[in-house]
């Protein structure tokens, strides 16, 4: 049977529940530390997410995770600790203008971010920048103009933010003409509701092809590497792997497919408010395989931006 050598996470539902103080904002200590642990042994343990990596700081620096993660949906692979940019993939600098100016004059509230920030018309600020401040833990900078100059800019996420279902039917609409050019998927957070969150990406990103990513980058076989979802969304790159985990908290379905792959290679483990995934790593334990090196800190040179 084949060892597991890398673990990919998403975070919210998985780390990081809605119980404030408890395990939100940020996991519960007990997480963190067996993060930590598990690291400090050699095995390579990527966040996955559609926050941009400064949104994951805190996690990264309090559990050593010096190592690739996927962030903004897939479309920045970075290792914040050491600054090193794997692979960015950009949105057209045009597409992107044309799009924010449509947000602006049809009222829909907007950030796009880069690798290392995001943005908003100072003119938007408003309690859903009080609100997602509190989550990304950072301020955005704030603009007088989208209508110019943002070729400087090397966008890398736009994000309408709707407050309610008729208002994310609505951005939709908006950004139907752009599709093709542009990919829209939207999310939540627990502590947001009932904010939805659209995450507009050039084509072609996806978790699943961040973990492509990490698959290319650390030399890891997919069938030793170990992916926690807790979303049918997730199954995109839980699917490619040998090993799959996943939450009480998550959808029956996706219980469902994780028990399809059988006991030796699909787990389900108690809620993320009971640290689910703890018990995930207990029962692979034994296949948690420590890496040698150069996969024990994989450390890539600077890749291509993908305009």
């Amino acid at each position: 049977m084949n060892k597991i050598d890398w673990i990919i996470l998403d975070i919210d539902g998985v780390i990081v529940g809605e119980k404030v103080g408890f395990n939100s904002p940020h996991p519960h200590p007990k997480i963190i530390e067996q993060l930590r642990i598990l690291r400090n042994t050699g095995i390579g343990i990527s966040l996955c997410t559609a926050k941009p990596h400064f949104g994951i700081k805190s996690i990264i620096e309090s559990a050593q995770l010096n190592n690739i993660h996927i962030t903004d949906g897939g479309g920045v692979i970075i290792d914040p600790i050491e600054a090193i940019v794997v692979k960015q993939r950009l949105i057209d600098s045009e597409i992107a203008r044309k799009l924010l100016e449509v947000f602006l004059a049809n009222d829909v509230y907007v950030e796009f971010y880069t690798v290392d920030d995001y943005y908003i018309n100072k003119y938007q600020k408003s309690f859903i920048t009080s609100k997602h401040t509190q989550i990304l833990q950072q301020e955005p900078i704030y603009i007088t103009s989208f209508d110019s100059g943002l070729e400087v800019f090397d966008i890398t996420k736009i994000m309408p933010i709707a407050i309610d279902e008729s208002e994310k039917n609505r951005i939709a609409e908006l950004v139907d003409p752009f599709l093709g050019a542009l990919e829209l998927r939207w999310g939540v957070h627990p502590v947001a509701l009932p904010l939805q969150f659209g995450i507009i990406t050039a084509p072609g990103i996806s978790k699943s092809q961040g973990a492509r990513d990490i698959h290319e980058a650390s030399g890891v076989e997919f069938k030793n590497i170990l992916p926690v979802g807790d979303s049918m969304s997730d199954w995109q790159f839980m699917e490619l792997c040998g090993y799959v985990g996943t939450m009480a908290n998550a959808p029956l379905d996706l219980q469902n497919l994780v028990h399809s792959k059988g006991p030796d290679y699909g787990i389900v483990g108690g809620s993320v408010n009971t640290h689910g995934l703890i018990d995930i790593l207990n029962h692979f334990r034994p296949r948690i395989n420590p890496l040698p090196s150069p996969h024990s800190n994989v450390k890539m040179p600077l890749s291509e931006s993908g305009r």
